[in-house]
């Protein structure tokens, strides 16, 4: 027997299935900040968030806040981890743009 209603553990559920939907539009629409954990990392969040929806009206409140406490922080440090691979790629960009340019005035010295 499957029990879903609209209770705190669904609102988490769905909370991940959205943020793991999101994390994985950031790896269509920008594949070059993507890294080669990201798809696991996805299926896991959409696996995690199937079963918090399915079985969490098992949890008592205790665990259940545990389970928002460490969903939050999770949230967190994916965001953290994306902005800090668009950074590195800005980097990247900057560095390529600046040894291009260097390149091409020695080239017109000669």
């Amino acid at each position: 027997m499957i029990n879903i209603g609209l209770t705190p553990n669904v609102v988490l559920g769905i909370l991940m299935t959205i943020s793991g939907s999101l994390f994985y539009i950031v790896k269509i629409t920008k594949p070059q900040i993507s890294g080669t954990n990201d798809i696991f990392v996805i299926t896991l969040n959409l696996i995690y968030s199937g079963i918090i929806i399915i079985h969490g009206w098992r949890l008592d409140p205790i665990l259940l806040f545990s389970q928002y406490i460490i969903v939050t922080i999770v949230m967190f440090f994916t965001i953290d981890n994306i902005n800090l691979k668009n950074q590195i790629l800005l980097v990247k960009r900057r560095k390529q743009r600046k040894y291009g340019q260097q390149k091409r005035r020695e080239y017109l010295e000669q």
